[in-house]
């Protein structure tokens, strides 16, 4: 087995001599590069922004930010990283390095002050900048704003110029401004920034990181790193894993980590044995298999997006409706389905969609698969039927989906944030009439649930104000919501009847016939 080491801004770094639980953030400061730090340790701010080289979409790599205080640095074991620090490139002989465009344009905008956070922003914002089909959705007339020179030429005096022709979240060089929703500044501003980001034009040819995404990523490694009686594995393919899983039932499964970072950091939890399955080629599959659509449970919520962009004839509006909501981007960059659902949280976010969609799980252990419908997976609090040696691989979701959905997320902020509740909805109706009905819901009862009475309220009656009020009415009463300091349970109750109103009223009962 060859000593695990990580490619750290073009060099190579052994990870020895850091203990398996050691996060990636830890791992880089212990080494020197401290432009990544720790704010909150729980992946709400973004001040320990990384970015790392994964398989493209449109082209072979992508840089793809996430946060370093989440991940075991033993879980980039064989990857390639690269931090604030490697964004500059080496200068003449005796000259300092130059800095990378995101850079210029964020000293020269003002968007720096204490600069606590500003080496987490440059990452978001350098891999947004580096996004293959980012330039593809510019304005005509490119970036909308020259970049700023040395002198400060170009820069707007009130912001309004670097906003022309984008739309508030969309600059007119193509940047999404929600590549920035992980990252949080508490003394600059964030004009300035998003000054900063609708301001940076296309790379040049030479930058060697935009060359980079022409080469593939490095290849999944088997890991087995051990130190201080405690173990990182990574098995090289699913069977590996069963069989491991089997003989060491008390490991903990982790994909990007961002739950089990949490414990680690706040909770100061640790396991002796961590298996990785994020790599695994067997659950990292999107793919339409006749009357279903299967999705591999170790894909990112990000590659989940941008894959059923190509593969499903319209997507699936539920999760597209799901996925800005769900988090930041920083998260999605690492999240899964199987993590989420894995937890067992019944405040999840994807649990109400799926049961929504019908979905089932894909269950695999050494001897076989079963197939398990999720609204019968979950059986008390973080409790399921799911066994320790057991993994899903896999969500399968039945098609064809129903046409009129909604996914409502009652939370105190509109992004990156717990729900209050959380709310999905998929309905069809033929001829005025909801010929089906199924309604998923978080955050009401010890697990997510369906709300079956209310299903029945609606299925084989005209879809009308007065069936949805009845309806809507039953839908309150639905669960065993509680209060605790993120909503009282009255407040719970009545955001679910409100929810299937702001339907009807989104609906206008204008649905297919």
């Amino acid at each position: 087995m060859v000593a695990a080491r990580i490619t750290v801004n073009g060099k190579e770094t052994p990870l020895s001599p850091s203990a398996p639980h050691v996060t990636a953030l830890d791992f880089l400061r212990d080494r020197g590069l401290t432009g990544s730090k720790e704010g909150c340790a729980e992946g709400e701010c973004g001040a320990c922004s990384i970015m790392v080289a994964r398989p493209g979409t449109d082209k072979p790599t992508d840089w793809v930010p996430i946060n370093a205080c989440l991940v075991p640095a033993a879980a980039l074991d064989g990857q390639e990283v690269v931090t604030s620090e490697g964004l500059a490139t080496a200068g003449e002989a005796g000259a300092p390095p130059e800095l990378h465009p995101v850079q210029r344009e964020m000293a020269m905008r003002g968007g720096s002050q204490c600069g606590y956070c500003t080496p987490g922003f440059v990452c978001s914002m350098a891999a947004e900048y580096y996004r293959p089909d980012r330039c593809a959705h510019a304005q005509p007339d490119g970036a909308g704003v020259q970049p700023a020179g040395q002198d400060g030429a170009g820069v707007p005096q009130n912001g309004a110029q670097a906003q022309g022709g984008g739309d508030g979240e969309h600059g007119p060089n193509g940047f999404d401004l929600h590549a920035l929703s992980g990252n949080l500044c508490r003394c600059t501003g964030y004009r300035p920034i998003r000054d900063a980001a609708f301001a940076v034009g296309a790379p040049q040819e030479d930058d060697p990181l935009a060359r980079r995404r022409e080469q593939a990523p490095p290849e999944p490694v088997a890991t087995e790193y051990t130190r201080d009686d405690s173990a990182f594995l990574r098995p090289a393919d699913l069977p590996r894993a069963l069989r491991l899983l089997r003989e060491r039932p008390e490991a903990v499964v982790v994909a990007g980590s961002t739950d089990w970072g949490v414990e680690v950091n706040i909770r100061s939890r640790r396991a002796e044995c961590v298996v990785a399955i994020d790599r695994l080629p067997e659950m990292r599959e999107l793919r339409t298999e006749g009357d279903h659509l299967e999705i591999g449970a170790a894909l990112t919520l990000t590659e989940i997006e941008r894959l059923l962009e190509g593969t499903v004839d319209g997507g699936v509006p539920l999760l597209a409706e799901l996925f800005p909501q769900f988090a930041s981007r920083l998260i999605r960059n690492g999240a899964t389905l199987g993590g989420n659902l894995g937890t067992g949280s019944p405040i999840g976010d994807s649990p109400p969609v799926l049961l929504a969609l019908e979905a089932s799980l894909v269950l695999s252990d050494a001897d076989g698969e079963r197939v398990v419908p999720l609204a019968e997976y979950f059986t008390g609090y973080r409790q399921s039927v799911r066994r320790p040696d057991e993994l899903i691989r896999a969500v399968r979701i039945p098609l064809p989906l129903s046409p009129v959905t909604a996914f409502h997320k009652i939370a105190k902020r509109r992004f990156d944030d717990i729900s209050s509740v959380a709310v999905a909805v998929a309905l069809d109706i033929r001829e005025g009439v909801v010929r089906r009905a199924r309604i998923g819901l978080g955050g009401v009862a010890a697990t997510p649930i369906r709300a079956l009475a209310a299903e029945a309220a609606l299925e084989g009656e005209r879809w009308t104000a007065a069936t949805v009020e009845s309806a809507a009415e039953i839908l309150g009463s639905q669960g065993t919501p509680m209060s605790d300091h993120r909503a009282s349970a009255e407040y719970r109750a009545a955001m679910l009847g409100q929810s299937l109103r702001k339907l009807y009223a989104q609906t206008n009962e204008a649905v297919p016939s």
